[in-house]
């Protein structure tokens, strides 16, 4: 597939997802937190599912476990190094008199900013992908956009309770998902090179999803549960990622 169409695919997939997700805030508001965690969950099980039953796999059939090993730890260090910058994706359960206008908009803004370095390596793992097989850079396209949706609504809660425009809001958060594009761009150049360089990228895309998952999504899924929804939204979200894959 010729890059210009990879590159659209990964920033259709990154800006639609955290704008359809700013588009639920604006429409429905603040969700509850039991539908939250739901959410938060599912994304989470969808991605470890396509870390284990399709990233890794093809990272170590391309080079080696050795490459892709190293990819993988270069891809958790990345996003730790991210997270101390730039912390995000936080659903707060408080409500609009804990914190002043100002405070929101100002947290909005550091969320889609934490949201926006965060989508490069995903758009990597979709460009990388699709240097594999057309089938396994749509299905990682699908399954990033809808983990971008929890994402895009992380953005969205403090902006909206901070009183911003509702086209403000779908504006900053479809800008939050661009990024994504641009790693689609990288990630196909860099697969196309060699095999250890995909082994290296897919390796990449597979450390950073798994600290995405341990880190923010399942804690915070687990945080915002009520019962069983997280337990529940990860199982689920694991199995479509498989059905996902087998398609």
């Amino acid at each position: 597939m010729h890059i210009l169409d990879v590159t659209l695919i990964g920033t259709f997939a990154g800006v639609l997802g955290t704008a359809m997700g700013g588009l639920i805030i604006v429409l429905l508001g603040k969700p509850e937190a039991t539908v939250l965690s739901s959410v938060l969950a599912l994304a989470g099980g969808i991605m470890l599912s396509v870390v284990f039953s399709d990233l890794l796999p093809e990272a170590i059939k391309a080079a080696g476990p050795v490459y892709a090993f190293i990819g993988l730890v270069i891809g958790v260090a990345f996003l730790l190094l991210l997270d101390f910058y730039l912390p995000h994706s936080h659903l707060q359960k408080g409500t609009d008199s804990d914190f002043k206008r100002a405070k929101y908009l100002h947290t909005g803004i550091l969320i889609g900013i934490g949201i926006a370095m965060h989508n490069f390596p995903e758009g990597l793992a979709i460009g990388s992908g699709y240097t594999v097989s057309e089938h396994f850079g749509v299905s990682l396209a699908f399954v990033i956009f809808l983990q971008n949706i929890p994402e895009g609504m992380a953005m969205a809660a403090p902006m909206k309770a901070g009183y911003a425009r509702n086209w403000n809001i779908l504006l900053w958060t479809g800008l939050a998902g661009i990024p994504m594009g641009i790693g689609a761009f990288f990630g196909v150049i860099a697969g196309g090179i060699s095999n250890v360089i995909l082994s290296l990228a897919l390796g990449f895309a597979a450390g950073a999803m798994l600290y995405i998952v341990f880190d923010e999504l399942l804690p915070e899924a687990n945080e915002l549960s009520a019962g069983h929804s997280a337990t529940f939204g990860s199982i689920l979200g694991i199995i479509l990622g498989l059905v996902v894959s087998l398609f």
